[in-house]
């Protein structure tokens, strides 16, 4: 199965732009970019790699930062669309530069959505009674609401009791959504005061589901929420 094109993962995103930003810099001309062009391009990994840096230190992490590296990644994506179409109309690019590049080939089938590679972060916004309300938001693009690319929905779980299971056929299956905010109401043999837990898994278009998240633990009525052990 081929890998999405542009990456979706920041590190991979990275690591791609890299070799990108590298052989067309060596050689421009051989792709059908002009020097403006390549110049152009190296600002702009630069300016993501610097960002993404800057954001990813716990040192520095902020939302004013996050945010400063969204805006320097969708620069760089859409640099990266408007020379890989260059590149990929160029007459003398073959699929063996293609491949040296990482664009996707020409003459192929399109690559199908690969499952989901990240788990959902799950946040409580209110519990009422025994009905929890909570978020599920993607991990690498904490302050946009939605969810991540090439992810149709969500499957939600819950349990009722003082330890959350190992096991995922152990938990209650609550649904399945696609929307990122979802309420789950407990049953009544949930006492007040109950530990109750939530926990979910994004998948995609084929149903195919990526890794579960960690679970949360919630006290009814509106007891503190934390991380799993």
């Amino acid at each position: 199965m081929s890998a999405p094109f542009p990456p979706r993962r920041e590190t991979a995103l990275i690591s791609w732009s890299g070799n990108f930003n590298t052989k067309i810099g060596v050689d421009g001309p051989a792709y059908g970019l002009d020097p403006a062009q390549t110049a152009e391009y190296a600002m702009r990994h630069d300016a993501f790699v610097a960002a993404h840096a800057v954001a990813n230190d716990p040192a520095t992490r902020s939302p004013m930062n996050i945010e400063l590296k969204e805006e320097a990644k969708n620069s760089l994506l859409a640099e990266i669309r408007l020379l890989a179409g260059i590149v990929q109309s160029f007459p003398g690019t073959t699929n063996a530069k293609r491949i040296d590049l990482g664009l996707p080939l020409r003459g192929t089938e399109p690559s199908p959505i690969a499952p989901p590679d990240t788990a959902p972060l799950l946040a409580v916004k209110s519990v009422d009674g025994r009905t929890v309300n909570f978020r599920m938001i993607d991990v690498d693009n904490p302050l946009k609401r939605g969810k991540p690319a090439g992810v149709s929905g969500a499957a939600v779980f819950s349990h009722v009791g003082d330890t959350a299971p190992a096991e995922l056929s152990d938990w209650t299956f609550e649904g399945n959504t696609g929307r990122t905010s979802m309420a789950v109401t407990f049953p009544a043999t949930a006492a007040p005061g109950a530990t109750v837990w939530l926990a979910a898994f994004w998948f995609n278009p084929r149903k195919q589901a990526g890794p579960v998240s960690d679970a949360i633990r919630i006290n009814l009525p509106g007891g503190s929420v934390t991380l799993a052990a």
